[in-house]
């Protein structure tokens, strides 16, 4: 079980954000409470006005090697826990995050 799934035009991601930490960064795969996984990761900005999302955004499109457009936070914008939107090749995109992020 994996974070990420293929869609048809891209992969879809589920993240837990930290917003205001110490540095920018993708910590993994991590298991929820309820059993679900999801893709830690960590901001420095504030959650405020966007900013977190933004950084979030910037940061998963750097990790993945795709232009920032491409990354969009597409539910869960006022929370912690949030599904991003990949545009590209899902077969592609889905090896790449294998292999960046091995499953639990």
């Amino acid at each position: 079980m994996t974070p990420w799934r293929a869609e048809k035009d891209g992969m879809r991601i589920a993240v837990r954000l930290t917003p205001k930490a110490a540095a920018d960064r993708i910590d993994g795969p991590a298991r929820l409470s309820d059993d679900s996984i999801v893709l830690a990761a960590r901001v420095r900005a504030v959650p405020e006005n966007g900013r977190a999302n933004k950084a979030l955004e910037k940061l998963l499109a750097s990790a993945l090697g795709v232009p920032r457009s491409r990354v969009q936070v597409v539910a869960g914008g006022q929370s912690r826990l949030k599904q991003l939107h990949v545009d590209g090749d899902p077969d592609a995109l889905m090896d790449l995050a294998d292999r960046l992020w091995p499953d639990l």
